[in-house]
């Protein structure tokens, strides 16, 4: 009992989804009671020919032909209706399915970013694509089977109460004992469910972890490890599966067969107490017919507990996600208008074990150039991240324009402030719609961009030009040229404040040179927020702090730091001897070709 009171809300919430099509699941519904009408018509004429014509041994040639012609007729009408009855619930799931979808879809974008730190990638697809598609099948197999069916055997009931109400009374004493057969089904085979789709997660999140690690899978020569594991899932899937099937095997037709026999027994047993005299041959036959066309919708109520399960389950993880948190903005609309930032004590930590940041504070004016450099794991990402509001603030605040950053709205937000990361997304559309994503930006200004970024050329060559498709994932572009394709969205419309976390490390030093010559050209127009590993690119920066296990621990322009003879000082030397060394090698090899 308490797993269907559990259950109850996550079948309410789905059937709400359903609420739309109201029109066309009340058309399929009268379609069934006119389909279960004509299919139980039948026997009738049938009995009432046998007990009028048959036992009283009367040939009737045109009786009999006219009989059969109804009988016929009223078959092919119910398979008519039943016909596009199941159209319109195959319109319904399909709709419901795509709404819901729709809705897992909009949650899902509207997630804290932090969440996909934790959440891996194949779980959530499987439940945008697999849950959902196990809920189709709600509607088009459950939903519609359990009408059809409470439509077949209502009709039967009354037709056999009709027909001789003893005989009615022996054959409902099936209903209880499938109802019993049901709750037993229901009560072992929902953790198992359970069990399944958490399985299957499991596989497709191993499929896209392996598809999308391949180069290194094939390099470090790990098929056989992550073979093992892949099949190590699908081996408790399939033992999971098994489960289910065996439950399905003895509960529900084997059984369920048990019980219609022994009602038909009881049948027989009161015809041959009563007598001919009683109960025609007509009506029993009739009752016979009735009782072998009950067994089947009352084995098929039983058998949708397992789809119905699965849907059930489905529904839970989707609207598991759905009801997550969502990535929480303020309600100031107005645009920045100076892009100053100012950071006071700061502190950050992913989860209460341990502080990534420490009491950062620092302030940009409109329009200056700001550094952030140290080692790896420094807290550099971490606090561009912050600066984006990609991350609740734990402690201190983060002003922009003098106002709250969690004040801003998403449109506040997102209008005036861009981010080039070091590992740029490339989606596999064309050029032109990876620079503009969805902006209202022409054409001109587009290969102005490239241009600058030195991709025109390139982009040229392709066989469509700006209008050329990129792979998934921009497989058909270098490293460098993504950063690059990055940077060249940022420069067709340039935000008040612009981050670059990294965004010149892969990149050539002759492209490099470009870069800096294109973010110069910004610099008056924009508050520029650099974390940077090459050092020689940020010697024009108003100010450089220099973090150390989530410390500011230097704070200055670069004349400033390098006087200090500290951290940066011993970074900026040893970089500088590395690219002495560098071009030593270089002039060395080209000497011995």
């Amino acid at each position: 009992m308490n797993k269907i009171k559990t259950l109850w809300p996550t079948l309410k919430r789905l059937l709400i989804y359903g609420s739309q099509y109201r029109k066309p699941m009340v058309m399929a519904v009268l379609m069934l009671w006119m389909a279960a009408a004509a299919e139980v018509a039948g026997p009738i004429l049938i009995s009432y020919f046998i007990d009028h014509y048959v036992a009283k041994a009367q040939r009737l040639t045109v009786m009999a032909i006219g009989l059969g012609l109804c009988y016929i007729l009223l078959e092919l009408l119910a398979s008519a209706l039943h016909y596009f009855q199941s159209l319109l619930f195959n319109k319904t799931a399909v709709g419901v399915v795509q709404c819901l979808r729709t809705d897992v879809m909009d949650a899902a974008l509207r997630q804290p970013l932090n969440d996909f730190d934790i959440q891996p990638i194949g779980q959530l697809i499987s439940r945008v694509t697999n849950d959902t598609e196990v809920i189709q099948d709600l509607y088009v197999i459950v939903v519609s089977t359990v009408l059809k069916s409470v439509a077949l055997i209502g009709a039967m009931l009354v037709a056999m109460f009709i027909l001789d109400w003893r005989m009615a009374l022996v054959a409902i004493y099936i209903f209880p004992a499938v109802f019993i057969v049901m709750s037993i089904y229901q009560y072992y085979s929902a953790s198992i469910v359970r069990k399944v789709r958490s399985y299957l997660a499991d596989i497709n999140n191993g499929l896209n972890e392996v598809i999308n690690g391949m180069e290194v899978i094939q390099q470090f020569r790990q098929q056989m490890r992550f073979g093992k594991r892949l099949r190590a899932d699908s081996q408790m899937h399939y033992i999971a599966r098994m489960k289910t099937l065996r439950l399905d095997g003895f509960l529900l037709r084997p059984l369920l067969s048990l019980l219609a026999t022994m009602v038909l027994c009881g049948l027989l047993m009161l015809f041959g107490l009563r007598g001919e005299d009683t109960i025609s041959i007509g009506v029993l036959y009739a009752f016979i017919n009735y009782l072998g066309h009950l067994n089947e919708p009352l084995i098929e109520l039983t058998a949708q507990q397992s789809i119905l399960q699965q849907a059930l389950v489905a529904g839970e993880r989707v609207f598991e996600l759905m009801d997550r948190r969502q990535q929480l903005y303020g309600t100031d609309n107005n645009l920045l208008i100076s892009g100053c930032i100012d950071v006071k004590n700061l502190s950050f930590s992913y989860n209460t074990d341990k502080k990534v940041l420490h009491c950062i504070s620092f302030s940009a004016p409109s329009c200056s150039f700001v550094a952030l450099v140290g080692h790896t794991g420094s807290g550099k990402s971490t606090l561009a991240n912050l600066l984006m509001g990609y991350y609740p603030i734990n402690e201190g605040e983060v002003r922009l324009d003098s106002r709250l950053l969690s004040s801003l709205s998403h449109r506040a937000l997102r209008h005036d402030m861009a981010m080039v990361q070091q590992e740029p997304i490339i989606i596999a559309e064309s050029v032109l719609l990876n620079i503009t994503l969805g902006r209202n930006i022409d054409e001109k200004t587009v290969w102005s961009a490239l241009e600058t970024v030195q991709l025109a050329d390139l982009i040229r060559s392709f066989p469509q030009g700006i209008h050329t498709k990129l792979g998934e994932q921009g497989n058909n572009l270098s490293v460098g040229q993504k950063q690059l394709l990055a940077i060249g969205r940022v420069l067709v419309k340039i935000p008040r404040i612009l981050i670059l976390d990294e965004a010149t490390a892969n990149i050539d030093s002759g492209t490099e040179q470009a870069i800096q010559r294109a973010l110069n050209l910004i610099r008056n127009r924009t508050t520029l927020i650099v974390i940077a590993h090459r050092l020689s690119t940020i010697v024009d920066a108003d100010q450089i702090l220099v973090l150390h296990r989530g410390h500011v621990v230097e704070q200055g322009n670069h004349q400033q730091l390098l006087d200090k003879n500290g951290r940066y000082y011993q970074m900026y030397q040893l970089q500088q001897v590395g690219e002495s060394l560098a071009s030593l090698e270089k002039r060395d090899f080209t000497k011995f070709p």
